[in-house]
């Protein structure tokens, strides 16, 4: 059902008559000091709520600029969802069991389908195994197609069969490229009582850097599957009113500083200042200074500095941008056209109001890199040699071939800093000086090139760089993730062996945006983030402890130092280069050809209402909480601590993406039904099975049991036995003795990517509650999907002071019918000496939709007991044939 009452707006553009929102008529005086984002959501709610809700909306975002926040909560319809392979599978296995499930109960299971458009770009699953060789994309993607052909072929399935899934096959680029250079309209036409209406591009993403697009003026941020799935049902997304963080930036970047060192200028700064959930929005004379290019590199980031959005409202370059990527002109007005009349328009001399903001002078930034273990932290390019030593490692060989902390890997790679010509224009140039010094990649250094974009070898080649970069090692590798996301692929031989012999730590550098411990690689725990000729440079070097200030990169044949001050490009090279090189047809012509990938048109995919489910698979199996069977896991319990941890536990430890060790219990899971140890791919490939999820579940080598220590990796100990056993196996014992289990964490639990696999494997470990003292937004949003309920403890108590031993339990009184957004609820901890310990914790549930999940046990319960109610079969009767 549409709105029929939103004020209406006639405008004309292209020769066509529209209509549009009309925010100031809605707004009134008030919408010049409301921030973008919330006018956005202004137009989104006028649109699609209803009635009184509709009302209480409109108003309670007009009252935001009183106080610049809100408790009121509103409903947003996004007008698409975006996928990714890794994420898309888990949700569109659920959706298949959930077929099954509904048949089984009697319903036709062809009604269960996504109510919005959904495009999927399969880029998560392209390792680095072929490099440094022109051939090397062929020899990739033959690799890629054959270890995921039995996915892959399921994903085609999907495309059959399911209303509204498009697949973007491999090599068609990284979903948030793809996002900017083919799918975002930022104004879009819709039809709408026989009339065409302009409105605002508005979206979700399974991929926590969603917010990418956010750099071209498009609304959108990442969610978990979970939460899309709810969208994709044609339920809308229910939020609070956000808090609005305003980033006021002045002046213009110097010479020789990037978009990426201003991205990681920014993550610092809002990381400093607590950001976490907060939308955030870039305003002031300084926005004008940076291209669109320059603005998504910064919006890519939000999750990064704590942010569900990093928003950069319309303007000149956002046109400039469309033009340069191939829209049409008719497409470009309707944009200006609609932006300028709305008050969507960004004006630099605007002074919204926030709810807090900083400032950032683009003129004081420097050339900058992160970590060596997290974004935020910031270091200037040449203090790398001072971060490591304080790292105190002490090689076991005084007679080692390589530097004590050799650049392992260095990857240009991830949407972060490949989605913007200029960045990889000007690794191009510092790559051409080298190429003519002479220079090459030390032949410990594993290096590649992985652009978001497959339009990234045509300009490239039009500005004469590919054959630079090729010279000095840095060949494209293919079109994906690649590194980013873990799949750097093997290390060089010369760097295992060394690290087997204990003579170094090595150093992984990459353009990406994370550098977690074990993120790009399981052997890796030490990674710099930096921008693209940076990159190069390091690579050239091989050594992450060379000061680039002072230190030569490397030294010529004839014994002359080079140093980055005569690699590195200036502004006038850039623009020359990126001049020569642009072509707007580029963008759909590259795309074209990718699409028509033969490789995976060649997959034979099932075109069957019901998938066809193969209980030898190691791929793909049938889900158990896809049930009817399902219920809430609130209630009044007392359980056992299975597993305790501190602060900062990504997602990467929960559920980890990278390589599958061959010496691991999944392994030798896997092995047991047939699968080659020397071939087990990723475990981000493996999220269609739950039966190796769950043996995934906390397999990270950094991460600490703080309540059983020394255990193995993905160990705990069962309390009742005493035993030291794996997670999965602890869970086990615990369901079949009826006893109930919980997790306790420290700060920021869950940060990193949006795996909804991290709650599902929780949720399968039979948790019933997470304590934290904080928790990543999306990670919260995935445990309440899974029925997991997020606790948030007071300020004082941590996993340290609570020091749980063997044999403390915790009681929780969180009945369905007490639980409420952000209420209260009582714990005891019940000590083994017989003591009584008791606080109160908060529940981390932001609206009342969450409660609703929580009391049906989750999502995909809460989904099918509707469409079992809706379709005319008694719950009694489905759940007896479930059984």
């Amino acid at each position: 059902m549409e709105n029929t009452e939103t004020t209406a707006l006639r405008l004309h553009s292209a020769g066509t008559d529209y209509l549009a929102t009309d925010l100031v008529s809605l707004c009134g005086d008030r919408l010049s000091r409301l921030p973008v984002v919330l006018r956005l959501l202004m137009e989104n709610a006028a649109r699609n709520m209803q009635g009184a809700e509709r009302d209480a909306a409109l108003a309670a975002l007009r009252a935001w600029t009183d106080t610049g926040t809100s408790e009121a909560e509103i409903a947003f319809q996004p007008g698409r969802v975006l996928m990714h392979d890794t994420t898309s599978t888990p949700a569109l296995v659920d959706l298949a069991a959930m077929r099954s499930t509904l048949a089984e109960a009697g319903v036709d299971p062809t009604v269960l389908n996504s109510s919005l458009p959904v495009d999927v770009s399969i880029d998560h699953s392209l390792a680095v195994e072929a490099f440094a060789r022109p051939d090397a994309p062929q020899l990739n993607m033959a690799f890629e197609i054959r270890r995921n052909a039995e996915r892959y072929a399921f994903l085609r399935w999907a495309s059959k069969v399911l209303r509204g899934v498009r697949i973007n096959p491999p090599g068609t680029g990284i979903m948030h490229t793809i996002n900017l250079e083919q799918l975002a309209t930022v104004v879009a036409v819709e039809e709408r009582d026989g009339a065409a209406w302009l409105v605002p591009d508005m979206m979700i993403g399974t991929d926590s850097h969603t917010p990418m697009v956010n750099g071209i003026g498009v609304l959108g941020w990442g969610v978990g599957g979970l939460e899309a799935q709810t969208v994709m049902f044609g339920m809308p997304t229910m939020l609070r009113i956000p808090d609005v963080v305003g980033v006021r930036l002045t002046g213009a970047l110097r010479p020789g500083v990037l978009a990426t060192d201003l991205a990681l200028t920014v993550t610092q700064q809002l990381r400093a200042i607590g950001v976490s959930g907060e939308f955030v929005e870039f305003f002031g004379p300084g926005v004008t200074t940076l291209s669109a290019g320059d603005r998504s590199v910064v919006a890519n980031m939000a999750p990064e500095y704590g942010a569900t959005t990093g928003f950069f409202p319309v303007d000149r370059r956002t046109l400039d941008y469309l033009a340069q990527t191939g829209r049409d002109a008719a497409h470009i007005e309707r944009v200006e056209v609609h932006a300028r009349a709305t008050g969507l328009w960004f004006d630099p001399a605007a002074e919204p109001v926030y709810t807090r903001s900083i400032h950032v002078d683009l003129n004081a930034i420097d050339m900058h890199i992160a970590g060596p273990r997290r974004p935020q932290d910031l270091l200037g390019y040449g203090d790398a040699r001072a971060t490591l030593a304080a790292l105190g490692f002490a090689p076991q060989s005084s007679d080692a071939e390589l530097p004590r902390h050799p650049i392992a890997i260095a990857a240009i790679t991830s949407c972060t800093n490949t989605s913007d010509p200029r960045l990889l224009i000007a690794a191009g140039l510092v790559a051409r000086k080298a190429h003519a010094l002479g220079l090459k990649a030390p032949p410990w250094v594993k290096t590649s090139l992985g652009p978001g974009s497959p339009a990234a070898a045509d300009y490239l080649e039009r500005a004469g760089l590919l054959q630079d970069l090729s010279a000095v090692g840095f060949d494209i590798v293919g079109y994906g993730c690649t590194t980013c996301i873990g799949n750097s692929g093997q290390l060089l031989p010369v760097v295992q062996q060394a690290m087997a012999a204990g003579e170094i730590h090595p150093v992984a550098a990459l353009s990406g945006n994370r550098n977690f411990a074990g993120r790009v690689h399981p052997d890796l725990d030490l990674g710099f983030l930096m921008s693209p000729p940076l990159v190069i440079a390091f690579g050239l070097a091989g050594d992450a402890e060379r000061d680039l200030r002072v230190d030569p990169v490397q030294v010529t044949a004839d014994g002359r130092p080079a140093y980055l001050r005569d690699l590195w490009p200036t502004p006038e090279e850039i623009d020359t280069a990126f001049a020569q090189s642009q072509e707007p047809s580029d963008y759909r012509r590259a795309f074209a050809i990718a699409t028509a990938n033969p490789l995976w048109h060649a997959l034979d995919a099932p075109d069957s209402p019901l998938y066809p489910w193969d209980p030898a698979s190691t791929a793909l199996r049938r889900p158990p909480f896809a049930a009817l069977t399902e219920g809430s896991l609130l209630g009044h319990y007392t359980a056992h601590p299975l597993l305790v941890v501190g602060d900062d536990i990504t997602t990467d430890h929960i559920s980890p993406a990278s390589a599958i060790p061959k010496d691991s219990q999944v392994a030798d899971f896997l092995v047991e039904r047939g699968d080659d140890r020397d071939d087990l791919n990723v475990f981000a490939s493996r999220r269609g099975n739950w039966e190796v999820m769950v043996r995934a579940a906390f397999h990270s080598k950094t991460l600490k049991n703080l309540f059983s220590p020394g255990a193995p990796v993905a160990h705990t100990l069962h309390v009742p036995s005493g035993e030291v056993v794996p997670l999965w196996e602890a869970a086990q014992r615990y369901r079949a003795a009826g006893e109930s289990v919980v997790l306790v964490a420290g700060e920021r639990y869950g940060t990193g990517s949006s795996r909804d696999w991290a709650a599902k494997g929780q949720r399968l470990l039979g948790i019933r509650a997470v304590l934290a003292n904080s928790f990543e937004r999306i990670h919260r949003s995935n445990l309440i999907g899974m029925g997991v309920l997020p606790l948030r403890m007071p300020e004082g108590t941590t996993p340290v002071t609570l020091a749980l031993r063997p044999g403390d339990r915790i009681e929780i009184d969180a009945r369905a019918q007490d639980i409420a957004p952000r209420g209260a609820v009582a714990v005891k901890v019940h000590r083994a000496d017989g003591r009584l310990e008791q606080f109160e914790a908060i529940a981390a549930v932001e609206t009342q939709l969450e409660v609703n999940l929580l009391r049906a046990g989750g999502v995909i319960p809460s989904t099918l007991q509707k469409m079992v109610q809706r379709h005319g079969v008694s719950a009694n009767n489905a759940i007896a044939a479930a059984h």
